[in-house]
C-alpha cells in the first residue's frame, strides 16, 4: 500500500483512536527518515518542537530533548512523567532496505527506529496530547522525548531532569508488547588488573600474573550473591575477556580481564562493587555505576492501574531510561525487544494501535478515575 494514500485513508476516519493512529504513523515516518544516531538526534529535537507548536502544545528542548507539561499544570499535585527516546542505534548489518526509508508493507511500518523506540514515543505523544488541555486531572502529565538513550549518554534525560518540575513517578516508553515490565535489570561492566612480576620462564623467578588471575576468575565463577531479587532473580557475573603476556619466554607481571554484572534491584551498585573487590585480589575499576537495577512497588498505582486493564508484568532483561530515572517507574510501549537493533527493524501497526489505546486507558485511570 502507498504510505501516503494509506494515510489519507486514516485521516478521514472518525474514531478519535483512529485519528491518532494517523497522527502518530505521520510522526513515526518523519523519525525514521530524519537519521538520529545517539548523539546526533538535533533533526528529530527540531522536528519534535515543530510538531508541538503546531499542535499548540508549549514544548522546550534542553540540549537534544524535548519535553512539555500540560497546560494546566498545578504545582500542588504530583507529576506523572511520560518518556521515551528518539535516539537510534546505527543501522545493523544486514538491511536489506534503506533504514532511512519508512515503508509501509501488509501492516507493517519498516524502518530503523519504527519498533526502538519509535513507536512508544509516537503512543506516548498522542496520549500526552489527549490529555494535554483537560482540567481537574488527578496528577499533572509532562512529556519527555530524550537523547542518547541508546548510548547511555550524560546529555539524554540526566542532563533534562534537573529543568523538570518533580517527578513523582514515570511511564517509560520502551517495546514491551504492552506488557507492564514492573523491573528491569541493569549492567556494571568491570575492568579488573591483576599485577605480578616479570621474570624468564626457564628460570624459577617472577610472579605470574595470569596464575593470579586464574585464581580470582575462578572464585568470580563459584560466588553467588545470597539476596535474590522476586522479579530479577539472581545477580550474575561473568568474566567475557582476558589479556595478559608479551611473549612466549616471559612471565606477564600484568594480567587484565572484564568481568560483566548483570544487577537486580536486590543490591545497589556499590555493594555489588564492594563485594566483587572483596572476592579477589585484583584492582576492579567499573566503567560506570551511573545505571541502576530497579523494581516498582505491585501496589503502586501505575501498577495497580495496568493490572485493572488486565495487563501482563515481568521483569525485564533489557536496560532503558528508568535506569537513571530517580522515581518509581513503569516500562511499557507497543513492539517488541526481540526486533530491537536488528536489520529491518519493523512495528505493526496493530500494535501502535493498541499501545495508544492502552495508553490512554492508563491515563484514564490514573488521571481521571
Amino acid at each position: 500500500m502507498p504510505l501516503r494514500s494509506s494515510f489519507r485513508i486514516f485521516a478521514f476516519m472518525e474514531c478519535s483512536i483512529e485519528k491518532a493512529l494517523a497522527t502518530a504513523l505521520e510522526n513515526l515516518v518523519r523519525l525514521v527518515e530524519i537519521p538520529s544516531c545517539s548523539r546526533q538526534e538535533d533533526g528529530t529535537a527540531e522536528y519534535l518542537l515543530s510538531h508541538f507548536s503546531e499542535r499548540g502544545i508549549a514544548a522546550q528542548r534542553v540540549k537534544n530533548n524535548v519535553w512539555a507539561l500540560n497546560r494546566h499544570f498545578d504545582p500542588g499535585l504530583s507529576t506523572l512523567l511520560l518518556c521515551s527516546h528518539h535516539d537510534t542505534v546505527r543501522p545493523a548489518a544486514g538491511y536489506t532496505r534503506d533504514p532511512y526509508r519508512a515503508s509501509l508493507e501488509q501492516g507493517r511500518l519498516y524502518g530503523l527506529g519504527s519498533n526502538d523506540a519509535g513507536a512508544p514515543l509516537v503512543g506516548l505523544i498522542e496520549a500526552f496530547a489527549r490529555f494535554y488541555p483537560r482540567e481537574g486531572l488527578r496528577y499533572n502529565l509532562a512529556l519527555a522525548a530524550v537523547a542518547e538513550e541508546e548510548c547511555s549518554g550524560a546529555d539524554g534525560v540526566s542532563a533534562l531532569w534537573e529543568h523538570l518540575p518533580p517527578i513523582d513517578c514515570a511511564i517509560v516508553g520502551e517495546p514491551t508488547g504492552m506488557r507492564m515490565a514492573v523491573a528491569e535489570k541493569s549492567l556494571i561492566v568491570v575492568d579488573c588488573t591483576a599485577q605480578g612480576r616479570s621474570g624468564h620462564a626457564a628460570r624459577e623467578e617472577g610472579d605470574n600474573a595470569i596464575y593470579k588471575a586464574m585464581q580470582d576468575i575462578e572464585a568470580i565463577r563459584r560466588y553467588e550473591f545470597p539476596r535474590v531479587s522476586p522479579t530479577l532473580g539472581k545477580v550474575k557475573m561473568t568474566v567475557t575477556m582476558v589479556q595478559a603476556g608479551t611473549q612466549h619466554n616471559v612471565i606477564p607481571d600484568k594480567c587484565t580481564f572484564t568481568v560483566d554484572i548483570r544487577t537486580t534491584d536486590a543490591y545497589t551498585n556499590r555493594e555489588i562493587m564492594d563485594t566483587l573487590q572483596g572476592l579477589i585480589g585484583a584492582q576492579a575499576q567499573a566503567r560506570s555505576l551511573r545505571r541502576r537495577a530497579w523494581a516498582i512497588a505491585s501496589d503502586h498505582p501505575l501498577v495497580e492501574a495496568g493490572r485493572a486493564l488486565g495487563l501482563d508484568s515481568f521483569g525485564s532483561p533489557t536496560m532503558s531510561d528508568a535506569a537513571l530515572l530517580p522515581c518509581p517507574c513503569l516500562k511499557i510501549g507497543p513492539g517488541l525487544s526481540e526486533r530491537s537493533h536488528t536489520a529491518d527493524e519493523y512495528v505493526e501497526v496493530a500494535e501502535l494501535e493498541q499501545g495508544i489505546r492502552v495508553y490512554g486507558q492508563l491515563l484514564e485511570r490514573l488521571l481521571v478515575g
